[in-house]
């Protein structure tokens, strides 16, 4: 409903929210791969997870809609490519930071305290690596194909 009222369009934000089955995926692959048990420390993660995908989809359908309304791009098939261009960058950047923070904490092994942290980084790290290499193709393909009528 947020995403909708800030947009307003119910269909930029189901664009955006079809980041989180994208992210579901790498963060299922990080659950089976920390022991294959949801624990509460994997649904702290899939949380996180979840707020991370939906910016990146936030990111790149509002830098689309720029171009078109305020930069003035003559095609909506450049715009679509070159926002996702433009993204591109960002979202890698801030995808690798998290990754390399979370690293440590994914590998600690059986130290204390990795019980808690390792699953959450786990589903964290995969799910930060399947939402940001999918959301760079899938978003801006369902943009194009979806918002295209509009």
């Amino acid at each position: 409903m947020l995403l909708s009222a800030a947009f307003r369009s119910l269909g930029d934000a189901a664009i955006i929210m079809l980041n989180l089955p994208l992210a579901l995926i790498g963060g299922a692959v990080g659950v089976f791969m920390s022991g294959g048990v949801l624990s509460i420390a994997s649904i702290i993660g899939f949380i996180a997870l979840f707020g991370i995908a939906t910016r990146n989809g936030i990111m790149m359908v509002s830098h689309i809609r720029h171009l078109i309304e305020e930069e003035g791009v003559p095609s909506f098939r450049a715009a679509v490519l070159q926002g996702a261009k433009e993204r591109l960058v960002p979202i890698v950047m801030t995808a690798m930071a998290a990754g390399l923070a979370l690293a440590p904490l994914a590998l600690r092994g059986e130290h204390s305290g990795a019980e808690l942290e390792a699953p959450m980084a786990m589903v964290i790290l995969f799910g930060l690596f399947s939402a940001t290499a999918l959301n760079m193709v899938v978003v801006p393909l369902a943009y194009f194909k979806l918002s295209r009528r509009r």
